[in-house]
């Protein structure tokens, strides 16, 4: 990969890789284990992804924040012992390119198959992830099937947005879908969403565009090619079930994800490719 003059590879204490970008633009940090952006803050904002206080950066372990990679399921899987949310969080990706332009920095990731365990994947097919970085984020996710043969999967961009206090905080645009919460449902989202329990929603037939309205400023949240989110906020009693996760910072934070889940899962026809886009930023001026 042939780096700009913003972009540089560094490592963690703990000697994971990542890619820095400091540019007139942005800061951010990708890290190749989880093909994982976990820093975005936009020149003269403030960021606009979170990342737990706690977080260890170790390897082989999924990072606690930032934008992990559901792929290619998302949540439990079926069989016992599989991963959570699928194998491409915690593996090792490839840098592969990056592009500088006044406007716009972009930097592309793979995901080596030759690498993945063919028990969990045994589909022949292609993953790359693009971060296309400027005063917004926008994050695409494709997957193109290179085999004779369909296949299906569902996936997520787990989105970490960060808020000062999660009780002043309101998710707008969800009005008029349909959800399902801890295996009930589907319910009809009638008003706007606010925080006071555990919340863990999947929504279906969800408009592509919502807002966050937290104490610092409200954030644009968009998706394409999917009709389907994940909220998510694990309150008071799961925080303290949860690795790389202090047992307040329930408080500081609310996931918002761009998914292809349920009867959004995607079935890739041979030589086709699908990609999921989110686009993240400041909708109001910020510090």
């Amino acid at each position: 990969m042939k780096l700009s003059p913003s972009v540089s590879i560094e490592h963690t204490e703990t000697g994971l890789e990542f890619i820095n970008v400091t540019s007139n633009l942005c800061d951010a940090k990708i890290f190749l284990q989880g093909g994982q952006i976990t820093e975005f803050k936009p020149n003269g904002k403030a960021p606009l992804i979170w990342v737990s206080q706690n977080e260890t950066f170790l390897e082989g372990a999924s990072i606690r924040g930032g934008i992990p990679i559901c792929w290619p399921w998302f949540g439990t899987h079926a069989n016992d012992g599989w991963p959570a949310h699928g194998f491409a969080r915690t593996s090792l990706w490839q840098a592969d390119e990056v592009h500088e332009s006044d406007e716009q920095i972009t930097i592309s990731l793979k995901l080596p198959m030759k690498l993945v365990n063919t028990t969990y994947w045994s589909h022949q097919s292609a993953l790359k992830v693009e971060f296309v970085l400027s005063d917004k984020l926008q994050v695409r996710l494709t997957t193109t099937n290179l085999g004779n043969t369909p296949f299906s999967f569902t996936q997520a961009l787990h989105t970490y947005f960060p808020t000062s206090d999660i009780k002043n905080t309101h998710v707008d645009g969800l009005q008029n879908a349909q959800y399902v919460e801890f295996g009930e449902g589907p319910f009809l989202q009638n008003e706007i969403v606010g925080f006071e329990r555990e919340t863990d929603m999947v929504y279906t037939q969800a408009s592509t565009k919502q807002t966050i309205n937290t104490p610092e400023g409200v954030i644009s949240v968009s998706r394409e090619n999917s009709s389907s989110c994940v909220l998510w906020n694990p309150w008071i009693e799961k925080s303290k079930r949860l690795s790389n996760f202090a047992d307040d910072e329930y408080k500081t934070m609310v996931c918002l994800e761009a998914a292809n889940v349920l009867d959004d899962a995607v079935t890739l026809e041979p030589k086709q490719s699908h990609t999921l886009i989110t686009t993240i930023s400041w909708q109001a001026n910020n510090n």
